[in-house]
This record gives structure tokens, C-alpha cells and sequence, in this order.
């Protein structure tokens, strides 16, 4: 019997599977394709990553445009694919579960009803700059994010719908803009999946950040905590969900609900007032995961400055 299976190996369940054999715990994964190369592309705020986190490219000018155009003074990365796929020897890879003391599942997210969507193309460019979001353009925003190597990632994004832009049409919006480059990627993932039951972890424990779409970051971050709590005997939900991340995960998903009844004019609007805040508020709330205070000042500083029909759907 091992110590901990995980089930599920994309970069929530390698990355839990590696801290606990770190841990010294005897450990196994389930992954039916081990081979088989991530072809998503992962990005993150730098300052949510743990230390030592493998990333391969680094941006340090971030812009969004709303209305007007904004600089997050925050650096952005993408994650390095080829070094958070790798495991340690001590890791037993299995075809199919196994009995353990722990069992994490981590398959990936249940099927939820908002959505996230994106088409993106990769084109040839010396570009080293990121564009978060450009919402100059219709109720999608194009996400534009160097990958290295001459190479930049050019996405036709629908941040949150039920039902979400289709793939075709985000793709026919992205191809009026520019050509197709040699490769494309496609998104689509739930921002409301419930949580799987018993013990989960990632997208299936529902860390999908429900106004943004981000969870890799968290993921990353917790494996290490959980598998503390592991050796120690202690329970590991505790730390997967805190009742300060319960908190705020409620408050995002109110959010989320806000994003959803907005038309294209009031979305612009509505992230002209957002990335006016201060920084540190910003923060605070795209990746404040735990910071309950941080989150409610937030939102205040937001209703604060926001025009009195914004206020009106942040209330109702």
C-alpha cells in the first residue's frame, strides 16, 4: 500500500505527486499517457509561484486595455511544460489505481455551466512584452504573451459566458485580425465546476479562479502544503480548503455571476474602473486566495470609484 496515489497527471497532480516522494513518502501517480507532451500554455503572475518554480519565459511589461490602457506593475511568466511534467524516480507510475492511505484526485474539472474559451495562434515575433487583455474590439479580448525563441502566443479569448463564445467563431474573430501561424491552441474550461468528492486536488477540488480562469498557480503553491500535512498525519482539506479560502472563493464567484450579465460596453467599463485600483487591491483580488481582507477592501475600493450603474449590478 502506498502512502498517497494520485490520480491525474497534468500539473496539478505532478506537482502534488513530486512534493510528497520530496515529503519521503512512498507515492504513486495514475497516468495512462506519461509520455505524453502538454501542449497548453501556462501562465502566471510571478509574484504567486513559489520559489524555485520552473518558468521559461518572463515578462516585465504587462499591459490591459479597457478603455484606455493600463500597466500592471506586476512581472507575468510562462511556466517551463518539459520541467513541471518530470518526477522523480521515487515516483511509481501506474496504469490504473491501487490502494493507498491517501487517494487525491486530480483528473481535472467537472463540467460546470459558465465557461472560459479561447482560440490562439502562434506567430513569429521579437516581442517580449505581454498583453493581458485588449478589450478595444467586440465583448473578446485578445491575450498576446511572448513564448521564447521568437515565438509569441496570440489568443482570441471569451473570459466567462453560459454558454461561452463558440471555438469557431473565436477563431474566425482571431483570423480577421491576423493570419494563422504555424500552430494553434484551443481553450475551453469550466469557471463553476462543483468540487469533486472525497479528497481532490486542482481543477478537480475547484481551484479554478472563477473570474479569471487561473489554477496551475494555486495548484503549484498547495502541493507542497498538502503534502506536509500528509507526513504529519494531519488532514489535508484543511489546507486544500481553508475556511478563509472558502470565503473568498464565494466572493469570486459572486463576481463571476457580475461578469456574466454584462454586455460588451459594460465589461470594457467595468475593467477601466478595475485596473484603476491600486495595485496592491488588484492583487489582492486575482490572487489573494487566502487574504479575506485584502478582498474586501478590494471590492470596496471598487463600488468606491465605480460609476452608479456598476454599483447597481455589483449589489443586485
Amino acid at each position: 500500500m502506498f502512502d498517497v496515489l494520485v490520480i491525474g497527471g497534468g500539473p496539478a497532480g505532478r506537482a502534488l505527486a513530486r512534493a510528497c516522494a520530496q515529503e519521503g513518502l512512498d507515492t504513486a501517480i495514475v497516468d495512462r499517457q506519461p509520455e505524453r507532451v502538454w501542449t497548453a500554455t501556462y501562465g502566471s503572475w510571478a509574484d504567486e509561484l513559489p520559489h524555485g518554480t520552473p518558468t521559461k519565459v518572463t515578462s516585465k511589461v504587462v499591459r490591459v486595455y479597457a478603455r484606455e490602457e493600463h500597466l500592471i506593475p506586476r512581472e507575468y511568466v510562462i511556466l517551463d511544460n518539459a520541467r513541471l511534467h518530470a518526477l522523480p524516480d521515487t515516483v511509481t507510475v501506474l496504469q490504473r489505481p491501487t490502494d493507498a492511505r491517501y487517494t487525491f484526485n486530480a483528473t481535472g474539472a467537472r463540467k460546470g455551466r459558465a465557461e472560459q474559451t479561447a482560440v490562439g495562434t502562434i506567430i513569429e515575433s521579437d516581442c517580449t512584452e505581454t498583453t493581458l487583455m485588449d478589450w478595444r474590439n467586440g465583448d473578446t479580448f485578445l491575450y498576446t504573451v511572448p513564448l521564447g525563441d521568437n515565438r509569441v502566443l496570440v489568443e482570441e479569448t471569451c473570459l466567462a459566458g453560459r454558454p461561452a463564445t463558440p471555438l469557431d467563431e473565436l477563431r474566425r474573430r482571431l483570423h480577421a485580425r491576423l493570419a494563422p501561424g504555424t500552430q494553434e491552441e484551443r481553450v475551453r474550461f469550466p469557471l463553476d465546476a462543483p468540487k469533486a468528492d472525497g479528497l481532490a486536488f486542482g481543477a478537480s477540488a475547484g481551484f479554478i479562479h472563477p473570474a479569471t480562469g487561473y489554477s496551475v498557480a494555486t495548484s503549484l503553491t498547495l502541493a507542497p502544503k498538502v503534502a506536509q500535512a500528509v507526513k504529519a498525519g494531519e488532514d489535508p482539506q484543511r489546507v486544500i480548503w481553508s475556511k478563509k479560502a472558502r470565503i473568498v472563493h464565494a466572493m469570486r464567484r459572486r463576481g463571476l455571476e457580475v461578469l456574466l450579465r454584462m454586455d460588451a460596453d459594460e465589461t470594457r467599463d467595468f475593467f477601466e474602473v478595475f485596473f484603476q485600483l491600486d495595485a496592491n487591491h488588484q492583487r489582492a483580488y486575482l490572487s489573494g486566495r487566502e487574504d479575506v481582507k485584502g478582498m474586501v477592501t478590494a471590492m470596496t475600493a471598487l463600488f468606491r470609484i465605480a460609476p452608479r450603474w456598476l454599483r447597481k449590478k455589483l449589489i443586485f
